[in-house]
């Protein structure tokens, strides 16, 4: 005796499914390549070319424990301010100053001079990082209060 073509008593060996259908193996297939895509944009969105990007052209000591930082700003969308904060670091490395340069609306590329105070003697300045996320108190002319 075959087993072909006959079927299995239900009772020793379960209920028996049913075949997938083809729709819903295509609808996953979707699904699947919308997430890839999804997942690639946003890959390329945050790891991607940064929208501002700042780099340090030089630096000098100023009296009083402050030092004068020159950096040049490069952006993709110019006609947005931004703000860049630019630090100063002491002989062991930690911060010991810190300031935010407001970027005016205008060029792809400008070149920004500062003044950063120190809480010690400074060794080095450099550019913490760039963003096209203004606080209020930068891009507002009224004086601060308080």
């Amino acid at each position: 005796m075959t087993a072909a073509g006959r079927t299995p008593p239900e009772g020793r060996y379960g209920a028996r499914r049913a075949p997938r259908s083809r729709r819903t193996a295509v609808v996953l297939v979707i699904l699947g390549l919308a997430a890839g895509i999804v997942v690639a944009f946003l890959g390329y969105k945050n790891l991607g070319t940064a929208p501002i990007e700042a780099e340090r052209t030089g630096f000098s000591e100023e009296p009083g424990n402050r030092m004068r930082m020159t950096f040049d700003v490069t952006r993709t969308t110019p006609e947005q301010a931004a703000v860049c904060v630019v630090r100063v670091r002491g002989i062991n490395g930690d911060e010991t100053g810190r300031k935010e340069v407001y970027i005016a609306p205008g060029q792809a590329s400008v070149r920004m001079t500062t003044v950063i105070a120190s809480s010690g003697e400074p060794v080095t300045a450099d550019v913490f990082g760039c963003s096209y996320q203004v606080p209020s108190y930068l891009s507002t002319t009224a004086p601060p209060t308080g």
